[in-house]
């Protein structure tokens, strides 16, 4: 089996399930009970937290659990409006994101918010100096994505955080759940970043878990209220296996990560100077360094992205059709949409997405079976 899908989801990390089945049955108290096997969960809830922190490069008290990347970007863009509604309804976002990011803005849409979403350049990019047209008096947050997840387009992060240093009252989210082990950490943690939201399973942890990083003094209403986990903004009994499973997947992901990253790239090269040689093939993704390792997106024109899915699928190649969060609804990619490619060739597209554990002997096979099945559309259209 090669399995190309790792931008949907990785698979768990032997180390990681190791630690989640040590944890949960050996360390089964309650984090908020006073006896000591509380205190002992508790122990190794602010442990994995520490861990975090440090890998991150901020610290101890500016991680917070989640369970994945769609609450944390929920709870961003959410918390920042019920905190900071009386200083202004207005929020900016790209036409890109994710839908985690883009259902909640209209939802607050809906509540008398009002969304200012940016347009992309010809390679799913933003523009800086429409961010600056874009910021008002009201403006009361940026979310923008680290990496997006269907091209793999690396946003202006950088650029986008120098301008908002003229605006330090403005909330800066990055979603970063593409952009973690990829080479970009500096960028992503940039000092004007205020909120980080990460997602376990897109690196080897287990699903149901992940992390935000919130600055130390930014004020973030909670979503979840209860019993005042998480300092009081996120409240429910930590899901602490899950918790020290995603610590140690970090920690593997970010070792030697400028190794892992160079090894991508290495086959996403292959692959791209493999499938543009021929000519029904439209390629989105780039071979520039504003494009993430580990994403190619293209087309084999003619034929819809669920055909040629399942035709790798028959080879025990399993690859996707742009975001799996939208493949099974066959709705056409948000972000070849906002990129303005046509329905017609938009609906071919298909994402491969690479990890650290994916090798060039894969890549051939698969450049093999795209050849073979290549032709065989080819001969069905014709």
């Amino acid at each position: 089996m090669i399995y190309f899908d790792n931008s949907a989801t990785t698979k768990i990390a032997p180390e990681s399930l190791e630690t989640y089945s040590k944890v949960s049955s050996q360390i089964w108290g309650n984090p908020s009970s006073l006896h000591e096997l509380g205190e002992k969960a508790f122990g190794l809830l602010e442990q994995s937290r520490l861990q975090i922190a440090n890998l991150m490069g901020v610290e101890q008290d500016e991680i917070y659990f989640t369970s994945g990347g769609t609450e944390g970007d929920n709870w961003v863009v959410k918390g920042t409006a019920i905190e900071k509604h009386i200083y202004g309804k207005h929020l900016i976002t790209s036409s890109v994101e994710h839908p985690a990011i883009l259902n909640s803005m209209a939802q607050l849409e809906k509540l008398g918010f009002e969304v200012t979403y940016l347009p992309v350049n010809e390679n799913g990019q933003v523009s800086v100096s429409s961010l600056k047209e874009a910021i008002r008096p009201d403006t009361i947050l940026v979310s923008i994505m680290a990496v997006n997840n269907e091209i793999g387009a690396i946003q202006p992060i950088d650029e986008i955080a120098d301008v908002l240093k003229e605006y330090p009252k403005i909330h800066f989210h990055i979603d970063a759940v593409q952009g973690i082990g990829k080479g970009i950490q500096q960028s992503i943690m940039n000092d004007r970043v205020d909120f980080v939201t990460f997602s376990g399973h897109k690196f080897h942890a287990p699903r149901g878990i992940g992390f935000m990083y919130k600055r130390r003094g930014r004020k973030l209403a909670p979503l979840m209220s209860g019993g005042g986990q998480e300092k009081n903004l996120r409240s429910g009994t930590e899901n602490l296996p899950a918790v020290a499973a995603m610590a140690r997947s970090l920690r593997i992901l970010l070792n030697n990560e400028d190794e892992k990253v160079k090894k991508q790239l290495e086959i996403k090269k292959f692959i791209f100077d493999f499938v543009t040689q021929f000519p029904k093939v439209t390629m989105f993704s780039k071979m520039t360094a504003s494009f993430a390792p580990h994403i190619l997106c293209f087309t084999i024109d003619g034929v819809r992205g669920e055909t040629i899915v399942h035709a790798f699928e028959e080879q025990d190649i399993f690859l996707s059709t742009t975001s799996a969060c939208s493949s099974k609804k066959h709705v056409v990619s948000g972000t070849l949409n906002a990129m303005n490619i046509p329905e017609k060739i938009a609906t071919s597209a298909i994402r491969v997405s690479l990890d650290e554990h994916n090798s060039l002997e894969e890549a051939r096979k698969f450049v093999t079976v795209f050849e073979r099945l290549y032709h065989q559309f080819e001969k069905i259209n014709s």
